[in-house]
């Protein structure tokens, strides 16, 4: 299964589209483009994996693998970017601004259970990340 992102740049943010094979499944916000300088930068466009992973914060979520220079970045949820991650991306049923978003533990639960069933068949799941 391929997951792909479509970005839209502002200043203080990037908002984005998620789909699943030509199918819109949530929006997404992550930290302006900074020259993917740790914990202030949204990672470089690109093809990626996903795995799952669990921590205590964030309980079973998604780890996307192999982020140049980077490491520990994850799907999880959160509602405004620069308040809330730190080079991850989080999904947002609705997109309020430039890296802010609404409902995003609801958009996780649904990105979460697509890339679940298919990894529960061995699936891989590729992320593509573009503009």
């Amino acid at each position: 299964m391929v997951i792909r992102i479509t970005r839209t740049y502002f200043p203080d943010g990037t908002n984005g589209k998620l789909e699943c094979e030509g199918k819109f499944i949530c929006n997404t916000i992550e930290l302006p483009w900074k020259d993917n300088e740790t914990k202030v930068s949204c990672i470089p466009e690109g093809k990626y994996f996903i795995k799952k992973r669990y921590s205590k914060k964030f309980q079973w979520h998604l780890e996307i693998l192999d982020v140049e220079n980077r490491s520990l970045i994850l799907f999880h949820p959160a509602n405004n970017a620069q308040k809330e991650l730190n080079g991850c991306i989080a999904t947002v049923t609705k997109i309020s601004g430039p890296g802010l978003g609404l409902m995003s533990r609801k958009s996780f639960k649904k990105l979460k259970d697509l890339v679940y069933k298919s990894l529960e068949t061995r699936e891989s799941i590729g992320l593509i990340v573009s503009s």
